[in-house]
């Protein structure tokens, strides 16, 4: 099983400062399918910690006041993340669309050159 680091936005990084890294594991290399747009996600668990929330410790705050109704922030961090947010989701299907718009991005990027 090889594991690869992947700094998903390098500029959040330089931004925010808080090093955040997702790593990504490959547990096997299957050929390519024809027709199918690569890169492509086939599997995964939980939801990634939304746009500056300050980093894990700032996730793990922000989880803490959403799921507890009494506490001081409930509200105001609700609403921050737009009513809801369930950690343990993740969505096949959004992360391909999102891999799909970058590839075509990078499409239209090498067509400029």
């Amino acid at each position: 099983m090889a594991t690869t680091n992947l700094v998903v936005n390098p500029h959040e990084i330089y931004q925010l400062g808080d090093g955040r890294e997702d790593q990504i594991v490959v547990e096997k290399r299957l050929p390519p399918e024809s027709g199918r747009a690569y890169p492509a996600c086939l599997a995964g668990e939980r939801h990634c910690p939304p746009e500056d929330c300050g980093g894990i410790p700032g996730f793990y705050d922000l989880l803490e006041a959403i799921r507890d109704p009494a506490h001081e922030e409930h509200e105001e961090r609700l609403d921050w993340v737009g009513g809801g947010f369930d950690a343990d989701a993740f969505s096949v299907e959004e992360v391909n669309l999102r891999l799909a718009r970058l590839q075509r991005r990078r499409g239209k990027a090498a067509g400029k050159k």
